[in-house]
């Protein structure tokens, strides 16, 4: 299967947490690569994770405004063939690819030459039929969405950030 969790509420990358702990309370391997992400900041999913055998690769830099476009590029091509050996490999049942959707949906500087929307699309067509890919972040395109075989738009109804409330350990971090 290919699943998609995507759209502007919260909950994205929780609902993949959430599935790599099923799986893996079922045996299952499990592998969660992050591309936005960066292994600089202490986010909660990565160290439970961790503690639980299941690897974390967070191989961003940040948001795109942190660091230069030379980086975040930089930052894609090593992602994307780390995540492209990794779906491909047949070694996991499971496949989390973490925030790829706001990675391809990146306009602020070019990024087909480093992470192509027709070689992701290609690796998903292609995975091995036990691997099962998950694919998180808002703004999915519509081509990753044609291809899954389930779609989960979250959707904001309210959040605390637009009352001026900062990103929260144990519940943004």
């Amino acid at each position: 299967m290919v699943i998609v969790y995507t759209g502007d509420g919260k909950g994205k990358t929780t609902a993949a947490v959430g599935l790599a702990v099923r799986a893996t309370g079922h045996g299952k391997k499990v592998i969660v690569i992050q591309f936005i992400k960066s292994p600089h900041r202490p986010y909660g999913e990565a160290k439970v994770l961790q503690q639980l055998g299941i690897g974390v690769h967070q191989t961003g830099v940040g948001f795109t405004w942190t660091k230069t476009p030379t980086e975040h590029r930089e930052a894609l091509q090593k992602g994307w063939a780390l995540a492209k050996e990794r779906v491909l490999s047949g070694e996991y049942d499971i496949v989390i690819l973490d925030e790829l959707n706001v990675a391809l949906a990146i306009t602020s500087f070019p990024i087909d030459d480093v992470l192509p929307l027709q070689d992701v699309v290609h690796t998903l067509l292609n995975k091995p039929a036990h691997t099962h890919v998950v694919v998180t972040g808002r703004g999915a395109k519509e081509d990753i969405i044609q291809l899954a075989d389930l779609v989960t738009e979250m959707k904001e109804v309210k959040h605390y950030y637009h009352q001026g409330v900062q990103a929260m350990k144990g519940i943004d971090l």
